[in-house]
């Protein structure tokens, strides 16, 4: 079996697959301050909850946007599996052309999105990732990464609003009632809500336009994409663990690589 784990900002996510299938999957808070011990506490805990063996997991993949987690991370995964896990970066074959100015700059987890995204699909794709950032990930029909662009979060936007206005409240990300909110919680559920679908179908219509291609399929994943992705009239597919996917289809690459 592969343990497949994406460590963003926000969260990490845990993902166990037996052959294909993603048979099991954690959301844990991402920590910098973790130490290996820590770790290798929190995945016994999190494989035990299930009635998952340790020995079963014969890969690992991990994909990561926060360097200080992952020196701990790795040495955890080495002590408690016996197994040094496969890092998503520089010298990975991903199967995909990277046209970025600078590829080394590109997030591990956007590379990943854009390998599942076009071995499912196989045609020109915008993935939007509802991260602490939302990014919006382009993928050409000869399957070559075009770029993209990067925005605030939805959460990471909330946060910034409640933290530099006084009065305002914390408060639940979800759909109003309606457009007009008629208190403040509404009304700031409507800016939060209806504002991010307006910013997301936006820049889809104008990356759209600019990729030069039949009209892209629109993929979304993340934490989020269930909320935004089925209200929005563009985002055709909600995929929240298309990144564990991702980071399977990369392992199965290059472990056949090592082994011919």
């Amino acid at each position: 079996m592969l343990l497949a784990i994406d460590v963003g900002n926000t969260n990490i996510v845990f993902g166990v697959f037996e052959d294909n299938k993603l048979i099991t999957h954690w959301r844990v808070v991402t920590s910098r301050d973790r130490t290996v011990d820590e770790y290798k506490l929190l995945l016994k805990e999190l494989f035990d909850l299930d009635g998952l063996a340790v020995a079963s997991i014969d890969g690992i993949a991990v994909s990561c946007v926060v360097p200080p987690v992952i020196m701990s991370l790795e040495k955890a995964c080495v002590e408690l599996y016996g197994i040094k896990p496969l890092i998503i970066g520089p010298g990975i074959k991903t199967g995909i052309s990277i046209l970025y100015d600078n590829p080394k700059e590109v997030g591990a987890d956007r590379i990943v999105n854009a390998v599942a995204g076009y071995e499912k699909y196989r045609q020109n794709l915008i993935i939007v990732d509802f991260g602490t950032a939302t990014t919006f990930d382009c993928v050409s029909k000869k399957g070559e990464y075009l770029g993209g662009v990067i925005a605030p979060g939805i959460g990471t936007s909330l946060e910034a609003l409640f933290t530099h206005a006084s009065k305002l409240p914390r408060i639940e990300i979800m759909a109003p009632p309606k457009v007009i909110g008629t208190n403040t919680v509404n009304s700031m559920q409507s800016g939060i809500f209806y504002g991010y679908i307006a910013l997301v179908e936006g820049i889809i219509r104008l990356i759209s336009k600019e990729m030069k291609e039949d009209r892209p399929m629109v993929i979304a994943t993340g934490g989020l994409a269930e909320l935004i992705g089925t209200a929005s009239a563009l985002i055709e597919e909600v995929d929240e663990f298309l990144t564990l996917k991702g980071l399977k289809l990369i392992y199965n690459k290059n472990i056949t690589k090592k082994t011919n």
